[in-house]
């Protein structure tokens, strides 16, 4: 334990100081153990060493008489039958010249429904107290001798962390109490062997403390202790456990180590060093993430004078209309098509799907055609008030149908039912479903808003949103956008977007100018000022964009992000090869690579991106990235219009679920074999 604290100070220490090279790491740590052994052989340095400890637990685990236990003296009245702490106090004491301060604090109750605000009020009262006097480690306490399989104080361990914090945990100590009590017998009816009924033990805790704080990968020491007085002690009056362990030397050891690895980290300043108690910030959002976002992220102009696919659309125009020339088809009605034979069946489906595509292209060269024609009339007023008569109406709106209320909340007056919230014409408004809400079967929990206008004769805004609110969070995801269209080409566009995370709201402010330089390239910069709680981070980006024909797109981009005090650079090119169809189907395939790099470490990945149509009435979308840390994911999307394909998916989905808890069942019980034999 003291060869890990040397090693990872040292560490920390060439870290700061930026040492590469760690075979001269290795030198200087066993350097480091013959210096500390010679000073400690001669007896120096004296040091004025002291530590403060938060004791937590539930009620009867032996908090109070491990402390009577430690200053060998009594310090803290004890009750075999009742709970004996009733307030937050401080113990003070002096053992083999280190100063000892013990917070002592009320016990937890068990879990329970009538428990909650109890150990709420508790631990809040703890954490008031630890704002004036800071600890330096946790010891969290648990009885060895009453955990079993059935143990299960997860809803008091979240609790903890709700309140605290999860850094709570990194500085925590497991303490199993009554270490020295009969074991259990095992499945063959003799008694376990000690080592692993305490492993059993200690996983069990520390499975339901990874599950609070969300972190697999935490490890607690864990210390025994035993405060019985006819537990066995050696020569010198220490107690002894039955792994033949002094456990107040160890108790010394662990907070020893634990002072001095915290005390090393304030030193040195690390951004990332666990501070104990009430959090002095919010956690801070990761640079590469912000720039990744980013890069990624473009307005796109409600007009829609920008879009790429009217410009495709309108180099088509020149082509003759294929759609007009096409013989009229019969369509079959169900009885005619089932007497055809399988082929003809085929020939007839690729026929109609043919004929669909040609439409669909049809319709979008007159919308752009329109659209080129308007946009040209806006030129000249006179030309615009003589077509002010000849402009279409609006299209009639249309009723949507009443949405599938759950019998609950169906009432005799239509007024008092659940509806589609409506504002005004120009608002699109539409419930967030919740499929599992608290109070019934089908739940209403949020409002999802988007809406869009033109502002004057070349400025157009959009606002896009969503308000989820249950219980106990409310989030908030919303983007307002302003744009330019410059009728000379540039397109100038402003964005403000809000995202709650936690109890804090992120903003961010950003502007792009988008410059059609040629008739298949477009440039594009843009700025973006992130804030959030007190700290703000800016970001600049430059892309550039060339098609080759109608399916070949290349795509590279640059920018950087700072704020803090740190500096992330990135970047991306991308190559996408559209479908033959396209702009009316939207099958691509795209292979991107992008470079990240942050205090002097720079991660490269490739990403791969497929969108295609497997059959007329299902699609599927592929996505497969990885990096130079080994790290990546596939991910498989698939909609259909085919109940055969959906019932074998579900099927194959089931199934799988089945197999993985089969076999995550197998390893528990091999495990616990493994325990007990």
């Amino acid at each position: 334990m003291v060869a890990k604290v040397l090693y990872r100070i040292h560490l920390a220490t060439l870290i700061r100081a930026g040492e590469p090279d760690l075979k001269r790491v290795n030198l200087r740590i066993d350097r480091a153990r013959a210096v500390a052994a010679d000073q400690e052989a001669s007896g120096l340095p004296e040091l004025d060493f002291s530590f403060r400890v938060l004791v937590l637990g539930k009620t009867g685990v032996g908090k109070s008489s491990t402390i009577n236990s430690i200053f060998d003296e009594t310090k803290v009245t004890t009750d075999a039958f009742q709970p004996a702490t009733d307030r937050v106090q401080e113990i003070l004491g002096t053992v083999n010249g280190v100063k000892v301060s013990f917070i002592d604090t009320p016990g937890l109750l068990p879990s329970s429904a009538n428990s909650v605000r109890h150990n709420r009020k508790i631990l809040h009262s703890v954490k008031r107290f630890i704002r004036k006097h800071p600890p330096d480690m946790v010891l969290y306490f648990e009885r060895l001798d009453l955990i079993n399989m059935g143990y299960s104080d997860f809803p008091v361990l979240k609790l903890i962390t709700q309140i605290f914090g999860s850094a709570i945990w990194f500085n925590t100590i497991l303490v199993m109490t009554h270490s020295s009590s009969v074991l259990p017998e095992g499945p063959n009816g003799y008694s376990v062997s000690y080592g692993s009924y305490v492993s059993q033990c200690t996983d069990l805790v520390q499975h339901h403390i990874h599950q609070a704080v969300s972190d697999s990968k935490l490890e607690n020491p864990v210390l025994l202790v035993e405060n019985h007085p006819h537990c066995r002690t050696d020569s010198s009056g220490e107690k002894i456990l039955p792994n033949g362990q002094v456990w107040r030397s160890q108790f010394f050891l662990l907070c020893i180590c634990t002072k001095v690895l915290g005390d090393v980290n304030i030193s040195l300043e690390f951004r990332d060093r666990i501070e104990l108690g009430p959090s002095s910030s919010t956690r801070l959002p990761s640079l590469p993430h912000l720039l990744s976002s980013f890069l990624r992220h473009h307005i796109v102009s409600p007009s829609g004078a920008e879009n790429e696919i009217d410009e495709i659309a309108l180099s088509d125009l020149e082509e003759e209309d294929e759609y007009d020339k096409l013989p009229p088809i019969r369509i079959l009605t169900k009885s005619q098509f089932q007497k055809l034979t399988e082929s003809q069946k085929k020939d007839y489906l690729d026929e109609l799907d043919y004929r669909e595509t040609l439409h669909m292209k049809k319709q979008l060269k007159e919308e752009v055609c329109k659209r080129r024609e308007n946009k040209l009339s806006q030129g000249d007023e006179s030309t615009v008030d003589d077509n002010l008569d000849n402009q279409d109406e609006p299209p009639e709106s249309v009723q949507l149908p009443d949405m599938a209320i759950p019998s609950t909340f169906d009432s005799d007056c239509p007024v008092h039912r659940y509806r589609c919230l409506v504002t005004g014409d120009q608002w699109f408004a539409r419930p967030v479903l919740d499929p599992h809400g608290w109070d019934h079967d089908v739940g209403f929990d949020g409002i999802n808003l988007e809406t869009s206008a033109k502002v004057s004769k070349n400025v157009f805004a959009s606002v896009t949103g969503q308000m989820s609110k249950d219980k106990q969070e409310f989030t908030i995801q919303s983007e307002c956008a302003a744009a330019f269209v410059d009728p000379r080409g540039p397109t100038y566009s402003v964005g403000l977007d809000v995202q709650s995370s936690g109890k804090e709201l992120i903003y961010t402010v950003h502007s792009t100018t988008k410059m059609r330089n040629l008739k298949s390239n477009i440039t594009e910069c843009g700025v973006s000022v992130t804030s959030f709680g007190n700290r703000y981070y800016v970001g600049a980006k430059l892309e550039d964009s060339i098609s080759v024909g109608r399916r070949l797109k290349f795509l590279a981009n640059a920018g950087r992000m700072g704020g803090h005090g740190q500096v992330a650079y990135g970047g991306s090119l991308e190559a996408t090869l559209r479908g033959s169809d396209y702009p009316v189907r939207n099958d691509k395939i795209s292979l991107a690579m992008t470079v990240l790099s942050l205090n002097k470490e720079t991660v490269l990945g490739g990403n791969i991106q497929s969108d295609f149509r497997l059959t007329r009435g299902t699609k599927m979308s592929v996505n497969a990235n990885l990096n130079t840390r080994s790290m990546g994911q596939v991910c498989l999307k698939t909609s259909s219009s085919d109940h055969v394909e959906i019932v074998l998916i579900a099927v194959i989905t089931f199934f799988r679920a089945l197999l993985r808890r089969k076999a995550a069942d197998d390893l528990n019980k091999e495990a616990l074999g493994t325990e007990y034999s």
